[in-house]
């Protein structure tokens, strides 16, 4: 399939992916201890088996992006509270087991805080034993009945393996057997009390697959790293009182004064292996013997009381299993003494020392040395997964820092492709470690990232498989047909019938002693007794021929039936053999396409990997965003409700406006409806009054000394009067009325008189016609009645005659 086009800003560009079946991802597996307390706030969730959420205590809480969040992270499976200790051993060390007998190397180590569970995980406790107790149980049942006497594989100092013949080995086990110091522990004595109840496997786990050709031996040898020095705890030294202790400045050691530890030396071996040089390797043929030596070093391995743990390992624990292997030879019988056919492989199970804050734990002197030099090293493997992980995935060549810590390049081989690698994370859901948890976490996250290269298994020594047994097969029929025929089974038991029943056959011996010179009876009958002891002789060598001519003889025809049987079962061992070569390559066939499943499985997985890391992005993005439509949209709520109450205001306040001036208006109106109103009844009246026949211009001294007389109103003429919206009246005429008037003759136009003019001639003036009298009484009696200031302004203009 294709791989995915998605791009994630924080995950760099993937390198090609190897060939399959070439590389393995470590296996990154988390353990969540239960609380010390049901009281306890707990800040870790198992979701499922493959996933585990971290979320803030209450009290403190990460935003990013101004909002709450809760992490989750994946790994190859997660153990629960609940889950016993049988379980977590056959998901994640049985297999190391097996590839252990497989003649591979394996790794497998603890990590976490301190208190989180690391040394109960992998030692256990009393009637519940961990992971190592468990490693050794399976590894000796599965190769028991398969064991070599001890000093038959001998270890050398250059972290190889030498086979020795069975002389050799039993003139070592004397030799051993008669030194002063003190011996191997052994199987048969009675197991120490004390870690008796955590050695005790009820469920007796097996390997499947174990060569039956060949012969194994156990080593197992344990040290410590502590403040980046490497000490092993199975080393006896005993203190000389003669002879004196010097420190570094040539001087004897006084009370008081400090002397640096003498560091073990790492060294790398033909195969570009590290090892320990001088380290004490110890050979052992069982559970208890082998755990027995174990708790032997763990009593000195360094341990402390601080404020996280009343027992804080302050040191890096290493215990390794050495499996030596050979095969036997063609007959079945000895060991094959070639060095080229030893396999020997190791399992290392390391209980790392919790990493730590100091201004938690409160240490101070030596116990805050130790911190520092505990977080050191384990920064240090932590800078090595970064740079092996950037070094695979964006294709660089940056050298990995092992040599910066004995922790790490000791281990250098395994992430070099020398084995499988697999990690417990054990993290405690208390609140106080979210901080530390967190940060194991995202180391967790990274490691699984890394893969290492898988081991090549190891070539197949060319003899026929089924020797052991054949050999085994063969003894049991021999002695099965010497039984059915009546003879002896081994040559003590005929040696010892022989003898009983020759003796009292034979004639006893007369007495010997000569006490006369003339005595003749006495050696008479010597002779006669032995003459017949010699006829007894010969005859019982005569039989003993013949009986061993039958022997022969049946010897012979067993010989014969053997040598059939042989054939019939090497015809049938090769038939079995051409149906197992099928059966193998059929096997090759299936695991390469396992291998190629698994391949794409892990690319698939990888992918959803990166698909669910893109889909937590986006879903963040989306509730980022969701939260900013919220508040914009609750802006503008408040914006429009703002505006509204602006509105309603302002309208409010146009509105009384508007009324107002509508108010004015319509007073204004009336007034002006009111004057037309006058306007119209003068214009009646004017019009109804009768008509003089010589109308005479009044002249101002007139009108200054006669008050004007209102005139009555004229009866209302024909028409309709209704109410206008200003609250006045309003007249329709229905009728029309013509009014006539003739000018009089011989008018002649006047000039305008001037100031020397008597009064008299401007009285006598004459109107012009009706519609300058009717305008004139019109204006006039309009300002009478608005009132004197509006009468000064409503004076008529005079027409010039």
């Amino acid at each position: 399939m294709k791989a995915a086009r998605v791009k994630t800003p924080r995950r760099p560009a993937l390198k090609k992916p190897a060939p399959s079946g070439l590389k393995d991802p470590v296996g990154v597996y988390c353990r969540v201890r239960p609380l010390s307390r049901p009281d306890q706030e707990c800040c870790i969730e198992v979701i499922n088996e493959n996933t585990v959420q971290i979320h803030p205590p209450d009290g403190y809480r990460i935003f990013r992006n101004g909002e709450y969040r809760e992490t989750q992270y994946s790994f190859k499976e997660v153990f629960g509270t609940l889950v016993p200790q049988k379980e977590l051993f056959d998901v994640v060390a049985k297999p190391l087991v097996e590839d252990l007998i497989r003649g591979k190397n394996g790794l497998l180590f603890t990590y976490g805080v301190t208190g989180s569970g690391k040394t109960h995980t992998m030692t256990g406790s009393p009637g519940d034993g961990g992971l190592l107790p468990r490693c050794l149980a399976m590894i000796f049942n599965s190769i028991g009945p398969f064991q070599a006497k001890r000093f038959v594989f001998k270890l050398d100092d250059k972290n190889g393996v030498d086979v020795q013949c069975e002389v050799d080995a039993l003139l070592e086990r004397q030799k051993r057997d008669a030194m002063p110091v003190p011996k191997t522990p052994s199987g048969k004595r009675q197991v120490d009390p004390e870690f008796a109840d955590m050695i005790n496997v009820q469920d007796h786990c097996k390997a499947e697959e174990v060569d039956e050709d060949n012969v194994y031996s156990v080593f197992v040898s344990y040290i410590e790293i502590y403040n980046n020095y490497i000490y092993d705890l199975l080393e006896e030294t005993p203190f000389d009182l003669i002879k004196p202790k010097w420190n570094n400045c040539n001087t004897p050691v006084r009370n008081g004064d400090f002397i640096p530890p003498q560091s073990k030396i790492l060294r790398e071996d033909q195969n570009h292996n590290m090892y320990v040089t001088g380290c004490t390797e110890v050979e052992v043929k069982s559970t208890e013997e082998a755990f027995e030596v174990f708790w032997k070093g763990q009593k000195k391995r360094r341990i402390a009381n601080t404020q996280l743990n009343r027992e804080s390992s302050r040191s890096h624990g290493v215990f390794i299993i050495k499996l030596a292997q050979a095969p036997l030879d063609a007959d079945g019988d000895n060991v094959l003494q070639e060095k080229e056919q030893i396999t020997l492989s190791q399992l290392s199970l390391v209980d790392l020392a919790g990493s730590e804050r100091t201004n938690r734990t409160k240490a101070e002197g030596n116990r805050l040395r130790e911190a520092g030099n505990i977080n050191q090293s384990l920064m240090t493997l932590r800078t090595c997964i970064e740079v092996l992980r950037e070094n695979q995935m964006c294709g660089t060549n940056k050298m990995v820092p092992y040599r910066d810590s004995k922790l790490t390049h000791l281990f250098k081989n395994y992430f070099d492709g020398e084995g499988k690698v697999r990690m417990i994370v054990c993290v405690n859901p208390k609140a106080e470690d979210y901080e530390e948890s967190l940060q194991v976490m995202r180391f967790a996250e990274m490691t699984q990232e890394v893969e290492v290269a898988r081991p090549v298994d190891r070539p197949l020594c060319g003899l026929t498989p089924g020797r052991r047994f054949r050999n085994q097969a063969f003894r049991e029929e021999l002695a099965r047909k010497l039984e059915i025929r009546g003879g002896p089974i081994n040559g003590e038991t005929e040696e010892q019938s022989a003898l009983e029943i020759l003796l009292p056959s034979f004639p006893p011996l007369p007495s010997c002693e000569l006490l006369d010179i003339n005595d003749d009876q006495t050696l008479p009958k010597l002779a006669e007794v032995l003459e017949e002891r010699h006829k007894l002789r010969q005859k019982l060598s005569e039989e003993f021929a013949k009986n061993a001519l039958t022997f022969k003889t049946i010897l012979r025809e067993l010989d014969s039936s053997i040598m059939s049987k042989e054939n019939y079962v090497q015809g049938k061992l090769s038939e079995k053999e051409k149906i197992i070569t099928g059966q193998k390559t059929e096997l090759e066939r299936m695991e390469k396409k396992i291998k190629t499943l698994e391949y794409k499985i892990e690319i698939l997985e990888k992918t959803a990997t990166i698909y669910e890391e893109d889909k937590r992005h986006l879903q963040q993005e989306l509730e980022s965003q969701s939260q900013k439509l919220q508040r914009q949209a609750s802006d503008k709520r408040r914006l429009e409700a703002r505006l509204q109450g602006m509105v309603a205001e302002t309208t409010m306040k146009w509105e009384k406006e508007c009324e107002r001036r509508v108010a004015a208006k319509q007073l204004e109106m009336q007034n002006k409806l009111w004057v037309k109103d006058e306007k119209l009844k003068q214009l009646k009246a004017i019009v109804t009054e009768p008509k003089s026949e010589k109308p005479e211009r009044p002249s101002r001294e007139r009108d200054r000394e006669k008050p004007i007389q209102r005139s009555i109103s004229p009866p209302p003429v024909p028409g309709d009067v209704f109410k206008t919206r200003g609250g006045g009246q309003a007249v329709q005429f229905t009728e029309i009325e013509t009014l006539k008037q003739e000018s009089p003759t011989g008018r002649k136009r006047r000039s305008s008189p001037s100031s020397a003019d008597p009064p008299a001639d401007a009285a006598n003036a004459e109107w012009t016609d009706v519609e300058t009298r009717c305008s004139v009484a019109v204006e006039m009696r309009a300002g009478s009645a608005l009132g004197p200031g509006y009468q000064h302004h409503a004076q008529p203009k005079r027409r010039k005659p």
